[in-house]
């Protein structure tokens, strides 16, 4: 059996996290070079310590993100989400009702910034082996989940970020934003659950 590779994660300036990734085709879905691309991406986002990675990032321009948080050092105050594959994923607002969240991201290193995003969005797509999914998804999981989805459209986070005064590095932000932050969080979590 093969072993999951770990892969080079795109950074900011590389053409290919500008462009809007393809969709994939059940036929692919069956492929064992697709399945094996997909344990690829897993752990790869899992060595980074990422909360979600999207193929694009990986140099795959494919309509493909990876989410998982289970107590993730990176993350110490997000909720965790259980390994999910999303595959064609189309993600829709079902509340008016935003928050801000301080983001960050692999393609983006030592550097985060605040972004508006839905409270609340209904989440349908294909899982790795082509099974319907569809559920909703709220509050700071909800963030990460459109973070993700914007890779497939050639968006990052730096894009959404209105006030660019809230840019700051890591070591910034855990010095001067953290504790603010995580006040924030657990209000999301309260009013929203995740």
């Amino acid at each position: 059996m093969r072993s999951a590779q770990v892969l080079g994660i795109a950074q900011i300036g590389e053409p290919v996290l500008r462009e809007r990734a393809r969709e994939v085709t059940r036929e692919e879905l069956a492929d064992e070079e697709f399945q094996a691309f997909v344990d690829d991406l897993i752990a790869t986002m899992r060595h980074a310590n990422g909360a979600g990675l999207a193929a694009i990032q990986v140099f795959r321009p494919i309509r493909v993100c990876a989410l998982e948080v289970q107590d993730n050092p990176r993350y110490p105050y997000k909720p965790n989400i259980p390994l999910t594959v999303l595959v064609n994923p189309v993600l829709t607002p079902i509340s008016s009702e935003r928050f801000d969240n301080y983001e960050g991201c692999l393609s983006v290193p030592d550097l985060r910034g605040v972004v508006s995003r839905h409270a609340e969005i209904r989440v349908q797509a294909w899982d790795r082996h082509g099974q319907e999914l569809d559920f909703i998804a709220r509050g700071i999981t909800a963030g990460t989940y459109q973070h993700e989805c914007d890779h497939l459209d050639g968006k990052l986070f730096v894009d959404r970020v209105e006030d660019p005064s809230s840019f700051t590095t890591w070591k910034g932000f855990t010095r001067y934003k953290e504790a603010e932050f995580k006040a924030r969080v657990q209000r999301v979590v309260e009013r929203w659950g995740s």
